[in-house]
């Protein structure tokens, strides 16, 4: 495949999925528009932090989606389509295991959660409000990394992008429902996540039987399924990929924590340019992920020039669409900041940290694209390392510079950390090539 066709179908895999991770951080940014334009900033902070504690509980299951497309990619690179189904039957498994145990102890989890931070008392009754409902959407919304994981190693991101956007859109229109015509506040919000991932996957969930029915018959065979040597490989696979993004949700919400310690307007307006900061990530995962699919393909059929020319050109695109992005940034930020808040205090206080979303899409589409050539790859344990070295430094940074710096300090810190994930994962790309030698 040449340079220009390489792009090409880069930037075909890539649409489908652009569009669908648009939607994604509008959902956060709704809420966070309903929260800040009530009487009170206590809903938004309750929110924030509350959607932070989720983050780190459901990213840290994102080896349900990562772990699937390298290993579906592969699969599907070599014909081997029985292992797919397989795959798929040991992953919900793993979901409903999951699932159970975090509403079983959620109790514990709340607790955790709740000793972390200092919250006022009307700020930590918000929390809970949301806390208690939220919990529940744990198996949908696991269930769905698995659905968006198999369609991306399939190279059929517009499936994907579909079950995402069906997710996204239909949570927005219930939190707006819940919030603005049953006056639900917190509430509304959580449990339109609930319902929505609940409706995605049951539909989503059967089309996808249905289209697998297409490649190999739909068994399920126990003793293939629960495979003693495979279960090994996927639990090595899985655990590497857990702990990387457990450290990855570990570094925001350690960010909104030292925001904390700051003042509860920090963290709501923080919060506010975090939003704009996970739309320029989605946007600039749609290159990522649609790499993840090729890459996994070009190790599984053995194809070097096709390797080679995947990462070179994704690079091109991911830096180019970063520049841009900072750009719209760069014009527009103050009118994003005043859609999501009306609260004088916050709104003002976003404005003077705002510079920050025009520098961070470009320093880190980098350390995006390096994920998902991994993640194709399959090289999770070097995911794993390369994400505990730049989570450490992080850490030592945020913690020096926010004493010293304050919130300033907090926001050169995320940016050393984007620009770290990025180099260590470089110090490890020859071992990808070294897989098809």
């Amino acid at each position: 495949m040449s340079d220009r066709a390489s792009i090409r179908n880069i930037v075909k895999l890539s649409i489908p999925i652009f569009f669908a991770n648009l939607v994604i951080p509008l959902v956060a940014i709704v809420d966070t528009g309903l929260m800040g334009n009530l009487d009170n900033a206590s809903y938004l902070t309750a929110t924030s932090i509350a959607t932070s504690v989720f983050s780190l509980i459901f990213w840290s299951f994102g080896f349900l989606r990562m772990g699937t497309v390298g290993l579906v990619a592969q699969a599907h690179g070599s014909n081997q389509y029985e292992e797919i189904v397989n795959l798929v039957f040991q992953n919900i498994a793993f979901v409903i295991i999951i699932s159970l145990l975090l509403v079983i102890f959620q109790k514990y989890i709340f607790t955790i959660a709740l000793s972390i931070f200092d919250l006022s008392n009307q700020t930590s009754k918000h929390f809970k409000e949301y806390f208690e409902i939220r919990i529940y959407s744990s198996f949908g919304e696991l269930i769905i990394f698995i659905i968006t994981g198999l369609f991306i190693g399939l190279q059929r991101t517009t499936i994907s992008s579909v079950v995402v956007g069906f997710f996204s859109i239909s949570n927005i229109v219930l939190s707006l429902l819940f919030v603005i015509y049953f006056d639900l506040d917190v509430r509304g919000v959580a449990l339109g996540t609930v319902i929505s991932s609940t409706l995605t996957t049951i539909i989503f969930l059967s089309y996808t039987f249905f289209e697998l029915k297409k490649f190999t018959s739909i068994k399920i065979n126990v003793a293939k399924i629960f495979n003693l040597k495979k279960i090994q490989k996927l639990f090595s696979i899985n655990l590497d990929i857990f702990i990387r993004s457990a450290l990855l949700t570990f570094s925001f919400i350690f960010f909104t924590y030292l925001g904390n310690t700051i003042s509860e307007d920090i963290v709501a307006a923080n919060t506010i340019l975090l939003n704009l900061i996970m739309l320029s990530a989605f946007i600039l995962d749609a290159y990522a992920f649609s790499t993840e699919g090729i890459v996994g393909y070009s190790i599984g059929s053995k194809n070097k020039t096709l390797l080679t020319n995947v990462i070179k050109n994704s690079f091109i695109l991911s830096a180019s669409t970063g520049l841009f992005i900072s750009l719209i940034f760069l014009v527009g930020k103050d009118n994003f900041i005043s859609i999501m808040t009306n609260l004088p205090d916050i709104k003002n206080l976003s404005f003077s940290y705002s510079y920050w979303v025009v520098i961070i899409p470009f320093i880190s589409c980098f350390c995006f694209q390096f994920d998902g050539i991994f993640i194709g790859a399959s090289q999770t344990k070097e995911l794993r390392n390369a994400m505990i070295v730049s989570v450490s430094i992080y850490i030592v940074c945020a913690l020096f510079l926010a004493k010293t710096l304050g919130n300033s300090g907090l926001w050169i810190s995320l940016s050393i950390f984007f620009g770290l994930r990025a180099l260590t994962l470089f110090f490890y790309l020859n071992k990808i090539y070294k897989k098809i030698e």
